[in-house]
């Protein structure tokens, strides 16, 4: 099972390489966490490609450890078919709308 996730994370990295790449060809062979190092170092944190690649990052880690597919909130196990539409998922269904609610308030309170 572990070998099937690898996979998919792998493809999932494959395409963000290549997003990096025309990014900054300078980061192409670094390795993921010295691309979000130097991507906030150059001021990206906001740039879409930051929150995939922590997101990955994050997964990867998860698997290493035996706590890939646990919620990063609850700690449930993340439904299946979240983690099939998107492997690097980190929370479940539920926290997942709690995490998004409470940054619209967010949102509205910084204004």
């Amino acid at each position: 099972m572990s070998g099937l996730i690898r996979q998919r994370l792998s493809a999932v990295e494959t395409d963000l390489r290549r997003a990096i790449t025309e990014l900054n060809a300078d980061w192409a062979d670094r390795s993921i966490s010295e691309i979000i190092d130097a991507m906030v170092g150059a001021e990206l944190c906001h740039h879409p490609l930051y929150e995939k690649l922590n997101r990955l990052d994050a997964a990867q880690c998860q698997l290493d450890l035996g706590l890939y597919g646990m919620c990063a909130d609850c700690e449930s196990e993340i439904e299946p078919e979240r983690l099939a539409q998107d492997p690097t998922e980190q929370r479940c269904q539920c926290c997942s709308e709690q995490y998004a609610h409470e940054h619209r308030r967010e949102l509205r309170l910084s204004h």
